[in-house]
């Protein structure tokens, strides 16, 4: 599993001109499901991306997490996570789990995180979505499971 996690001021997700997903200040994630993914690998994620201390505290420190400053997930489908772009100049994406199986892995996240948040947003798997964003910091992270120790 890979998600690139960028810290936001507010993010917002629209399909087909009508909003899917809004946040104020938190977390806009960029979700690939890798073809051997699991629920427990998703249950891990969600704890460490719930549990990273890389908000700001009083002294200016990153030493909160999203939870004490009150912040929100905007989660978005990512397939191209998986791009494998070694040979040629089209990507194969070969690594990346089949559509069924990835929206499952998508949803499952997606249920998982709001357990936790109040303020959640998510994106349409499958479709053609347009981001917007405001990076804080910038402050983005690169989290892949196989990196990760949990």
């Amino acid at each position: 599993m890979r998600v690139i996690l960028q810290r936001v001021k507010r993010a917002k997700c629209t399909v087909d001109d009508k909003v899917t997903g809004e946040i104020e200040k938190g977390y806009a994630l960029l979700l690939g499901i890798h073809n051997s993914d699991t629920k427990e690998i998703a249950d891990k994620m969600i704890e460490k991306i719930k549990n990273l201390r890389i908000f700001e505290d009083e002294n200016g420190k990153t030493n909160l997490n999203i939870e004490a400053v009150g912040g929100g997930i905007l989660l978005i489908p990512q397939f191209t996570l998986y791009a494998d772009c070694k040979k040629g100049n089209r990507p194969n994406f070969l690594e990346a789990a089949n559509p069924e199986m990835a929206n499952e892995m998508f949803m499952y996240m997606y249920e998982g995180f709001k357990k936790h948040f109040e303020s959640i947003g998510k994106g349409v798997f499958g479709a053609d979505m347009e981001i917007e964003l405001v990076n804080d910091g910038p402050f983005t992270l690169n989290l892949d499971s196989e990196n990760l120790k949990f």
